[in-house]
């Protein structure tokens, strides 16, 4: 072979080797360097974290019912048992109602009072059919008292104060127990217009009108009194 063709033939060898690696090269070529593996790794959206994130944190179900508070339940639960009450007799002592459907604001009327009093005398004598009371109920009831107030007719004596406040321990914080229910107060108010000698009021043109800022303003020096001296009885002539 001339040296003409031995050129030629190792050009060709050259050629056909690049063209066609071997199977070192190949599996050289396919190991990727840290760099790629690196670059190539996939990365979760935020989608998928929030995703995963929900299956680690289980979350707080929604209740849809309302969350009734403990003087909502309280005052709901006692109203439908004097409203029973009161549909069961013709006679009722007392009978409820809310004020502008405010489930925290009543009206109470007292329709019967010791029939032997004289408080009953003058009721009847002046055609009145029952003492209508107002009733407050703060946010901590039943752990705190409702503020009470007699409204009308006018009452003096009978522990009924200046703008018809009440004077009665069990209404004040100190005398007050979570166990009382509504019924227990107006049956205990019933009970201190009698033993205080409460009279319905016929010429009321010198006397103050009732009404509930001077009836607030009379309880809380009431109850800054009693706090300061302790709670003590008046006798029955200064009702």
């Amino acid at each position: 072979m001339s040296r003409s063709k031995e050129k030629v033939v190792s050009s060709l060898r050259k050629i056909f080797k690049s063209k066609n690696p071997s199977n070192d090269d190949l599996a050289e070529d396919k190991k990727p360097s840290e760099a790629d593996s690196t670059a190539k790794k996939p990365t979760d959206s935020p989608g998928k974290r929030i995703r995963r994130l929900e299956k680690k944190i289980k979350p707080t179900p929604v209740n849809p019912t309302p969350d009734y508070s403990v003087r909502a339940r309280r005052l709901m639960k006692e109203y439908k048992e004097i409203q029973k009450m009161q549909n069961c007799k013709s006679d009722a002592v007392f009978t409820v109602e809310l004020i502008n459907d405010n489930l925290y604001e009543w009206h109470a009327r007292l329709h019967t009072v010791d029939p032997d009093s004289k408080l009953a005398k003058d009721m009847a004598d002046l055609n009145i059919p029952f003492i209508l009371l107002h009733l407050t109920f703060p946010d901590n009831f039943p752990f705190a008292p409702p503020f009470m107030r007699v409204v009308e007719p006018h009452i003096e004596k009978g522990y009924v104060m200046d703008g018809g406040a009440i004077c009665m321990e069990l209404l004040t914080p100190r005398g007050w127990a979570s166990a009382y229910t509504v019924e227990a107060v107006l049956m205990q108010f019933a009970a201190s217009l009698v033993k205080g000698q409460g009279r319905i009021t016929r010429k009321p043109k010198n006397t103050k009108e009732f009404s509930r800022r001077r009836a607030e303003e009379a309880f809380r020096s009431l109850v800054k009194t009693h706090e300061k001296y302790g709670w003590v009885t008046p006798s029955l002539s200064d009702g």
